[in-house]
């Protein structure tokens, strides 16, 4: 991120995935449509929407589409591929959709870079691996051993 950036917080990440979310599919984002995916009024995501063009992430004109500017674009690239690992790794632990979706959007704003990094790393060896995966599965799937007090 430039020095000049300003950090985005956790409801201004939100705000960037669902404009490249509708970008990607419509080929534009509006007010009106960030305000039906995020279940907001449109004077909320207006409020937003003007602090994220103020800071330089997105270009927004009153009554028009808003653009991501490159910073918005690469903000947006980083937080979609954080997404998409995110869910990935947890669908490889054979968790239900609807908690792997509950899950990946409580973590995703708060995982480390660091984390990421040794996270893509596993999900890129099991992919490889699929046998060491199912094996790893199978090793925490087994009944837990209660740990007993005393020496």
């Amino acid at each position: 991120m430039p020095a000049s950036a300003k950090p985005l917080t956790v409801s201004a990440e939100d705000y960037l995935e669902r404009i490249h979310e509708l970008i990607e599919t419509k080929g534009y984002a509006r007010v009106s449509d960030i305000a039906a995916l995020l279940e907001l009024t449109r004077p909320t995501v207006s409020i937003m929407v003007q602090r994220l063009s103020r800071d330089g992430y997105i270009v927004y004109e009153k009554y028009r589409g808003l653009t991501l500017t490159p910073l918005g674009a690469e903000a947006a690239r980083r937080i979609r591929t954080r997404h998409v690992l995110l869910t990935e790794f947890l669908g490889m632990l054979g968790l239900d959709r609807s908690v792997i979706s509950r899950d990946v959007e409580g973590i995703e704003h708060h995982v480390s870079p660091g984390t990421l990094e040794k996270l893509e790393r596993l999900v890129d060896h099991w992919k490889r691996h699929p046998a060491r995966l199912r094996a790893a599965l199978t090793a925490v799937s087994g009944p837990r051993k209660r740990k007993t007090g005393g020496g």
